[in-house]
């Protein structure tokens, strides 16, 4: 009551009403809600029911001032009435203090003299904010192990070189992250001379250590500077539990449907980075050693055995930047929530000055757009594997990641992996191809095993009845999608036997305007070729599939009639790709669209062009032809062949 009127009352009830103190009239900038109890009006079951709002920190964070009671929440023991002694009671107090680590404070005040009244209510909020009890023991005199863990992390987040030790730049860096200004010179040398005094290796190249930053926070709390060590641990997104907070590891992100999630330019920049700082002997992959230095900032080792065998990997079966970089790409695209929570543990959105870490995830359009608009900029895409047990779907998948039949047999059973990712070039276009190996079990494949940008149908050319389980999956799941399908004919080095079918896998394909199938072997001396892989890649992002009136049609991207060539899959002169390209190629289109260039666009246009009706009779006219050569291509493509 005197902290509200700034008076003593001259009655005094035995419990005051409930009182809340505005945010705005504090220290903190926080609200405070205080309650107060009395033994004269209440019973001892009310008494236990708000200590227990106190401990289970209802609505608001909660401190109790008590004379004294066993609780893991914040406690000051508060001396009242001290206008009544001559003497202080501290020493007496002290003691007390050192043996319950609960205790934030000690404080004598007087409410008839207001003394130390609203200094009480600060400690109070202090205690909730920036708490003693989870940084510091008073007995070890040292910090405790979580925040020596937390601080450790930070330390080698802030570390961009990784080299042991943070110069100048970086604890510049550092401080302006935390506190919104960088140090002037002369205070940065007297951080380090207080280190210096104190540590002998606390300062190294005339950089602070990791013990020496360790001990500027121990100071920093011993001195009763709790909030600087607490603005650091909250930057860097940590709880009061010195847990990093679940808002920190996984902020919204909203993901609409048929859209994929990839990472954009930023994120990669930033991965770059770190990959460059762990590549200690730059040879362009991480050895086990250095891969382990990398997670170091992390709880957990997030990378098991089988990444070896979903990316790419040197001949000591290292990761490499490539492979490094595809697996981020493909923990964002299968599992974007995994992917936020391990920028979170390597600091992305503090060190690449992001508001979250979302700010490094691009959420691509949905694929019906990219259909309407007959192209894509997405930068992924995932090829569905299929085929029966037996066919080289396995192989399939390593031979992308360049390991041949004698290095795949190397592989133990445990650490193999139903994904591989890398990268294709499709003119001049890097793209990440994510190939997936779906399970066998014709019966059950659910909506995830179908979602995909092409399909991949594996049949072994020396089993006759392997081709069987590949028509059956065309027809039942893919024949009246709009996703494209590759038949491939594995292990292409062994005799080819007749496939016990209605008809021959040619055959088949020619019926369902499908290419070739194609021959694949990973039974070779060198890496096996990837050609292949990059026919998948060509074939989803060159063509724009449609179906009209129950046929299918191949629609080229109206910006690809520039290319002077378009890569071919096959050479069969029949199939829709052969006939597409024989006619883009054709001499037709070439005097056509030259004498168009001739008529539209033979000299510069002007602004009296523009306002001219003969120039746009001569636009019109060219439209007009595009728009007959379009139609007639696709009466061609209907025909019946």
């Amino acid at each position: 009551m005197s902290l509200v009127s700034e008076e003593f009352p001259d009655v005094v009830p035995y419990r005051a009403e409930e009182i809340t103190i505005p945010a705005d009239v504090t220290p903190e900038r926080v609200p405070t809600h205080i309650v107060d109890y009395s033994d004269a009006e209440q019973t001892d079951e009310q008494l236990f029911q708000e200590i227990s709002k106190v401990s289970r920190g209802v609505s608001v964070n909660t401190v109790l001032c008590l004379c004294f009671f066993p609780s893991r929440v914040p406690l000051i023991l508060v001396g009242n009435k001290s206008d009544l002694v001559e003497h202080s009671s501290m020493e007496t107090i002290l003691p007390i203090m050192n043996q319950y680590s609960e205790i934030e404070t000690c404080v004598e005040c007087s409410a008839k003299n207001l003394k130390n009244i609203s200094e009480l209510f600060y400690y109070a909020q202090k205690a909730v904010l920036h708490p003693t009890g989870p940084l510091y023991c008073p007995e070890k005199k040292a910090m405790k192990s979580l925040c020596v863990k937390a601080l450790t992390r930070i330390f080698k987040v802030s570390d961009l070189d990784n080299d042991g030790i943070l110069n100048d730049n970086e604890l510049n860096f550092f401080q302006r992250t935390c506190f919104n200004t960088p140090l002037e010179p002369q205070a940065l040398e007297d951080v380090k001379n207080v280190v210096r005094k104190n540590l002998t290796d606390g300062v190294c190249d005339n950089g602070l250590s990791l013990k020496g930053f360790l001990f500027l926070h121990t100071l920093f709390i011993q001195r009763g500077r709790h909030e600087t060590t607490w603005t650091v641990l909250r930057r860097f997104g940590y709880d009061d539990d010195l847990e990093l907070n679940q808002d920190y590891l996984f902020p919204p992100l909203k993901i609409p449907p048929d859209c994929t999630t990839e990472l954009n330019h930023n994120a990669y920049l930033f991965l770059q980075s770190v990959f460059d700082k762990h590549d200690k002997d730059r040879d362009c992959a991480l050895s086990p050693e250095e891969l382990a230095d990398l997670f170091d900032v992390f709880p957990y080792m997030p990378w098991g055995p089988d990444v070896n065998n979903t990316v790419c990997t040197n001949e000591q079966g290292w990761i490499t930047y490539q492979g490094y970089l595809s697996q981020w790409t493909l923990t964002t695209y299968l599992d974007v929530q995994r992917c936020l929570e391990y920028l979170g543990y390597l600091g992305y959105s503090i060190i690449a000055e992001q508001e979250s870490h979302a700010a490094g995830i691009t959420v691509t359009r949905a694929k019906k757009i990219d259909l309407q608009k007959k192209q894509t900029q997405r930068s992924v895409f995932r090829c569905n594997v299929f085929g029966d047990i037996g066919s080289g779907k396995s192989g399939f998948l390593q031979a992308f990641l360049g390991s041949n039949l004698m290095r795949q047999k190397t592989v133990k059973e445990e650490h193999k992996s139903y994904y591989a990712i890398s990268t294709t070039y499709v003119y001049g276009q890097e793209k990440y191809l994510l190939l997936h190996e779906v399970f066998p079990d014709f019966d059950y494949l659910s909506d995830a095993d179908l979602a995909c940008d092409i399909v991949c149908l594996v049949y072994d050319v020396s089993n006759p009845y392997s081709f069987e389980y590949c028509a059956k999956v065309f027809k039942q799941y893919f024949m009246d999608s709009k996703t494209p399908c590759m038949m491939i004919a594995a292990k292409s080095d062994l005799p080819e036997v007749k496939q016990m079918y209605g008809c021959s896998p040619l055959e088949f394909c020619r019926k369902h305007k499908m290419p070739p199938p194609q021959s694949f072997t990973c039974n070779t001396a060198a890496a096996p070729s990837r050609d292949i892989y990059t026919k998948l890649t060509t074939m989803v992002m060159l063509y724009v599939f449609l179906y009209v009136n129950g046929v299918l049609v191949f629609v080229f991207p109206v910006s690809l009639l520039s290319h002077a060539r378009l890569r071919c899959m096959c050479t069969c002169n029949r199939c829709t790709f052969c006939l597409c390209q024989n006619f883009l190629n054709s001499e037709l289109l070439q005097t056509v669209r030259a004498k168009l260039y001739a008529v539209v666009l033979r000299r510069h246009v002007s602004q009296a062009d523009l306002k001219s009706s003969t120039f746009w009779l001569r636009a019109s006219v060219g439209a007009t032809v595009f728009a007959v050569l379009g139609f007639a291509m696709y009466r061609v493509l209907l025909k019946p062949r």
